[in-house]
């Protein structure tokens, strides 16, 4: 099943990478050289299997790179290209003659394609900031608020890198976090990456005076003990929760769940047993799935990531419809989720469906 599956994903890969060839070669053959020609289906299909030849030959960086943004071009021309196509043949209805359409239709690709690129890249690479504002109706002895800043999917990497990293850690330092949040894929599935890039000392200094936390999420992944990843993480000034809670400043609770990948995961009921459901309670969960289980069980506040917002148009309807909250603020009676979008990519490091984004959660509590 898994051979047959794998044909015919190269079957249909192959066919759509022909679509985009045949549309640039029919485009081009009017106005460039034979040789101009010949380089250009060489490089096409250099770039068409440089993603596959990356996972076979992963120590192999630059092929990482080039696959990831091919991927990116691949994913805007396939939306693209058939909009043009059918621009092209309603023109064909008009007196206005076919050389002359044929020859815009590739320079409009060209623009269409490097104006999605550039304004995805800058979504990717320019973080905002986004606040929500949320009331818990429980007395916290001492504490009238709390300031939360939640960061998930950074998938730092080889894309999502130092620089990244070192944004990052100056954006959660401006707000002045009471607590900071990492719920889950804070590695890109190479945890050597991530720790020879440098960024594990990077973001090391982020500080917080009650702490810095994470779950993990399902490209937090490593061949090898779970206990080695979240010794690895935790070298980063930050406490990993694996279906664990802790207690801050024994007022409120913190319960971190581990990814719904995970067979073993706990359930909600299960890690919300002898809890003190007079006081605050807090949930990291990297996939935002089963709120209302949550609510039933007298969570206060649900953080997760995962969703991207679809990261790639219009991929955004998808995770609407997968998910009661895909992105942003929802709540359901007491208890509050909130989604972000993430701070990092995956795959391709464009972003045309959302931005990349650190949230700010101001709590206030019952006075």
């Amino acid at each position: 099943m898994f051979v047959l599956a794998g044909i015919l994903f190269l079957v249909v890969y192959g066919l759509l990478v022909f679509y985009i060839g045949w549309s640039g070669w029919s485009w081009m053959k009017p106005v460039v050289s034979a040789r101009f020609r010949w380089f250009y289906i060489v490089a096409l299909v250099f770039l068409a299997v440089s993603f596959i030849l990356a996972r076979l030959f992963g120590s192999i960086s630059f092929l990482s790179v080039i696959g990831s943004y091919w991927l990116a071009i691949f994913s805007l021309l396939l939306l693209i290209l058939p909009v043009i196509h059918l621009t092209l043949w309603l023109l064909r209805l008009t007196r206005i003659p076919r050389h002359h359409t044929q020859k815009w239709a590739g320079v409009v690709t060209l623009v269409l394609l490097l104006s999605t690129m550039a304004y995805g890249i800058y979504n990717a690479y320019s973080p905002v900031v986004r606040e929500y504002s949320i009331q818990i109706d429980k007395k916290v002895e001492g504490i009238d608020s709390l300031n939360i800043v939640m960061a998930a999917d950074m998938h730092f990497g080889l894309l999502s890198g130092p620089a990244h990293a070192k944004r990052m850690v100056e954006e959660i330092n401006a707000l002045k976090p009471d607590l900071v949040l990492y719920p889950g894929d804070l590695i890109d599935d190479n945890l050597d990456m991530y720790l020879g890039s440098g960024i594990a000392d990077i973001i090391s200094g982020i500080q917080a005076p009650y702490g810095v936390y994470a779950s993990l999420g399902n490209h937090d992944k490593f061949d090898g003990p779970i206990e080695d990843l979240i010794a690895a993480l935790e070298k980063s000034n930050m406490q990993v929760l694996y279906d664990d809670k802790v207690m801050l400043d024994d007022k409120i609770t913190l319960i971190g769940r581990k990814d719904r990948t995970e067979n073993d995961r706990a359930e909600v009921e299960t890690l919300m047993q002898d809890t003190d459901l007079s006081k605050p309670v807090l949930m990291m969960d990297h996939q935002p799935y089963d709120l209302d289980i949550a609510e039933q069980n007298q969570v206060d506040l649900v953080v997760s990531g995962h969703t991207h917002r679809g990261q790639i148009a219009p991929a955004q309807f998808i995770t609407q419809a997968i998910y009661e909250n895909d992105w942003g603020y929802l709540q359901k009676g007491s208890m509050h989720s909130i989604v972000t979008s993430g701070y990092g990519f995956w795959g391709p490091p464009i972003r045309t469906s959302s931005r990349s984004e650190i949230v700010q959660i101001h709590v206030t509590f019952q006075q």
